[in-house]
């Protein structure tokens, strides 16, 4: 069984202890005349809740703060196509060249165990957020009776986030937009086509998550990177901004990092 109780992560010239105490965080967004998180399937709709409160993905999030530790230096294995800089253009041949490949049913390559702690020792993001490594391994001397079958691996997230929603309901603003020029030139449209754009006018947001300590044992987390999620978290939008996120349009108001003295937490 995978657990690798009180690993020690080296970072620099130093060697770390994993976190020893469970930690929750409450992060207070505001969203002002800007699309927090569009919903592809509603064109681009600011995301809301049956009852009218605005909604922000925890997928949303997570990219947001992996992208965040991939400014501040750190190893990112789920790297955005946009910020990709590696070479890489597939995870899986991210994973089989920095990793390794995970043993086949001859045993070839690495055990389950060495690849979630080498994965985790060499990604932030994977210690984090956890990773399923759903990749194929088959080998061509394994016949075609093998078709279709892979090794799927996964790691256990250390960081967990709610879905986001607003306190209040939000209201939603749409202007009508033009463009003054076609992209294609079989498109066979005027250069005036019209579209719409979709604004919450404005929303204060709650982010809800957690550390788990008995995670941070697994997965090597150490408390140098909880303290790299917090100030994740502190500057959430630097870099991030879009034609529908200005500068200045989202901005974190408030992070509430609460310790507690035990791995299990003294308190609900």
């Amino acid at each position: 069984m995978f657990n690798q109780t009180n690993i020690s992560i080296k970072k620099g010239d130093k060697y770390m202890k994993t976190l020893g105490a469970k930690i929750d965080f409450v992060a207070i967004i505001s969203a002002t005349d800007a699309n927090p998180n569009g919903d592809p399937l509603t064109d681009n709709r600011p995301r809301i809740t049956p009852n009218g409160k605005g909604m922000i993905s925890g997928q949303c999030i997570r990219r947001k703060i992996r992208n965040r530790m991939q400014d501040e230096g750190e190893p990112i294995f789920v790297v955005s196509d946009d910020r990709c800089t590696d070479g890489f253009d597939s995870l899986k041949s991210r994973a089989d060249a920095m990793i390794g490949t995970a043993a086949n049913k001859k045993g070839e390559g690495l055990t389950e165990e060495e690849f979630k702690a080498k994965a985790c020792e060499m990604f932030t993001d994977v210690r984090a957020f956890g990773q399923l490594f759903a990749f194929s391994n088959k080998s061509k001397e394994e016949g075609d009776d093998d078709k279709g079958k892979g090794v799927s691996i996964g790691v256990s997230p250390t960081v967990t986030i709610r879905e986001v929603t607003s306190i209040d309901p939000v209201d939603i603003k749409y202007m009508q937009i033009t463009r003054s020029c076609n992209g294609n030139k079989s498109e066979g449209k005027a250069s005036d086509t019209m579209g719409k754009k979709y604004l919450v006018s404005f929303g204060l947001y709650k982010i809800c998550g957690s550390i788990n300590a008995q995670r941070a044992e697994m997965n090597g987390f150490t408390d140098a990177d909880a303290d790299l999620v917090k100030e994740c978290l502190r500057t959430l939008f630097i870099n991030d901004e879009a034609s529908l996120r200005p500068a200045g349009s989202m901005e974190v108001v408030r992070v509430y990092w609460f310790k507690h003295n035990c791995k299990y937490g003294q308190y609900s």
